[in-house]
């Protein structure tokens, strides 16, 4: 029953920890985005930013499983997760001092009056209580997180409490102190931790399991210390899982963070060690508890930390020499890395830069196909053809992926943003499927060796003069999510649409006179055609970056409300009619 009662408290214990951390990783993910932007800009800032974050999550797991991500998506660079890393280390040491409140039990009483308070009887039912207030009668979704957050160190604690009044029993266990003998041996010590936090793969489980058979008082501080350095080594197994699927830079990632403890670990153990040999540490056979398990926790992490921040350059050279360069890695799969949607705010964001790549791929094919049409070029159609491609595969993968960011509980702002994405991805793509009609076209010139008028050829000329300029302005109108460059596209596409119309007129009188044949005038439809389509994609981009910004996403009544004209959209129709007059 001892037994059954050790694995139920690990059970409550590790599931107050997840959720405690996953409402905790879901209510900071707004401010998190904000945040990346500057949280590398010194080494010193990366550090501080790794520290805070876990001390909030308390799981230096999760937050070095998420620079794994973002160094894998390019969020962020190797030398630049190696500081935050080396703050999750030390941020983790949070844990075990709030997990050594459970020490205060029975001697308790002795103690100063207020440090009863600190007793987890007296006051976790009425966290637990908030909690669950919180969660059944807050309409608001952040109170939610908060009651979530409040239940979820309440099971934690009780785990905590279980896992000591199971273990009680063995204090006077004369096998499980022989037991624990064998662990004086700091190899052998090291391995045990090694392996316990590998299994639970969590060093604030492994090290609140320790915490909790330090109440037996068969624990010292020479048993004890080997034990704790190498829960900090097997706390890399999550790191170095989730870098199985990983490219290049996030394999590095992981592997700074194992060389990182375990060049910790081999330096101060082996410095503890030479020490007592000569100095002969008195506390080294003293009996341990929770609170010692604690400072020896947190006051290695320092010692390491004080070890290799100076030298993290190097640590990085030695992950780089370790995994060596492969194959490029730059497809939509791996810039997209599932680890991200733990933290919804920052997977939108990296799905925004990656949806920015896409536009640049499909406007890039689109205007590299418009000058095959005067002067054609194979390498150049090719190269086109595998632009359209790959703006296929963007677009599968930021659809599939959005649609798994959507299923996380979202800000208003961000499920907007994703919103956007989902509608212009689209756009992005069917504008790369018309620069692969053009270029078809652009090949049936060549092959009938047909050529256009002289006026033909001019009129041409404007119109993908104007085709490229609302390419740009879309682009940028999306990058920049700027509304005033974004209101510049309908008055253009208005222009497109009538210059559509003029030059098929202006054919007819041609085709009339005898200067075109029907033959020229089938290819230059499909061209016309074309360019009106790509416009229209355009003018849906940038309708979707206006109407979202007010909250809203109707653009059939934005567009009709456009076309009735405002002074602004009269204004720049006239410009750009005047612009691109044939």
């Amino acid at each position: 029953m001892d037994i059954l009662a050790l694995v139920c408290g690990l059970a409550l214990f590790l599931y107050g920890m997840d959720t405690m951390g996953n409402a905790l990783k879901k209510s900071a993910g707004s401010g998190l985005k904000a945040t990346l932007g500057k949280m590398t800009a010194s080494p010193w800032r990366g550090f501080a930013l790794g520290l805070g974050v876990t001390a909030i999550i308390q799981s230096s797991s999760a937050t070095t499983v998420m620079v794994v991500g973002f160094v894998n998506s390019g969020t962020m660079t190797l030398f630049q997760a190696i500081s935050v890393i080396m703050g999750a280390n030390v941020g983790t040491a949070v844990t075990a001092w709030i997990t050594g409140l459970s020490g205060i039990g029975s001697g308790a009483q002795a103690a100063v009056g207020f440090l009863n308070l600190l007793k987890p009887s007296s006051w976790m039912p009425l966290v637990a209580l908030a909690g669950i207030a919180l969660i059944m009668f807050s309409k608001r979704s952040r109170k939610k997180d908060i009651g979530t957050i409040l239940i979820g160190f309440s099971v934690l604690m009780v785990g905590m409490d279980m896992m000591g009044d199971a273990v009680g029993g063995l204090k006077d266990s004369a096998s499980f102190q022989s037991i624990l003998t064998m662990f004086e041996n700091p190899i052998l010590g090291v391995l045990a931790g090694l392996v316990l936090t590998a299994i639970v793969q969590s060093s604030s489980a492994s090290i609140g399991i320790l915490q909790s058979l330090s109440t037996t008082g068969a624990i010292t501080f020479g048993t004890a210390i080997p034990i704790i350095l190498g829960q900090n080594i097997g706390t890399c197994v999550t790191a170095m899982l989730s870098a199985i699927s990983a490219n290049k830079n996030g394999k590095r990632a992981a592997v700074a963070h194992l060389y990182f403890n375990v060049i910790g670990v081999v330096f101060w153990l082996s410095a503890f060690y030479i020490v007592n040999a000569f100095a002969n540490f008195a506390f080294a056979s003293q009996t341990i508890d929770m609170w010692g398990i604690a400072a020896v926790h947190t006051i290695f992490k320092i010692l390491a930390v004080g070890l290799l921040f100076p030298f993290a350059k190097y640590l990085e050279k030695l992950a780089i020499l370790t995994v060596k360069d492969k194959a490029d890695d730059d497809a939509p799969s791996k810039l997209l890395d599932p680890r991200l949607i733990a933290t919804p705010a920052v997977a939108v964001a990296r799905a925004t830069e990656v949806t920015a790549t896409m536009a640049n791929i499909a406007c890039t094919a689109l205007r590299k196909s418009m000058k095959l049409i005067s002067a054609y070029d194979a390498d150049e159609a090719d190269l086109v053809r595998d632009l359209e491609s790959k703006a296929d595969v963007y677009e599968d993968e930021l659809g599939s992926y959005l649609v798994k960011v959507s299923a996380e509980a979202l800000a208003d702002a961000d499920n907007l943003q994703l919103t956007k994405l989902l509608h212009i991805i689209g756009d992005f793509e069917r504008i790369s499927d018309h620069a692969v009609n053009i270029v078809e076209s652009a090949e049936e010139i060549r092959a009938k060796k047909l050529a256009f008028s002289q006026e033909a050829t001019r009129e041409l000329t404007v119109m993908t003069a104007a085709i490229e300029e609302i390419l740009d302005i879309s682009e940028r109108a999306f990058c920049e999510n700027d509304l005033a460059v974004a209101s510049k596209i309908e008055p253009l596409e208005q222009v497109v649409d009538a210059l559509k119309d003029q030059i098929k007129s202006n054919h007819i009188k041609r085709l009339q006179k005898s200067e075109c044949s029907i033959e020229h005038g089938f290819v230059l439809s499909d061209l016309l055609n074309n360019f009106e389509r790509v416009s229209d994609h355009c003018s849906n981009v940038g309708g979707c970056i206006i109407e979202l910004a007010h909250d809203a996403l109707d653009l059939h009544k934005y567009l009709s409300e456009v076309k009735v004209g405002g002074a602004a959209f009269k204004r720049d129709f006239e410009a750009f009619e005047k612009k691109y007059a044939l």
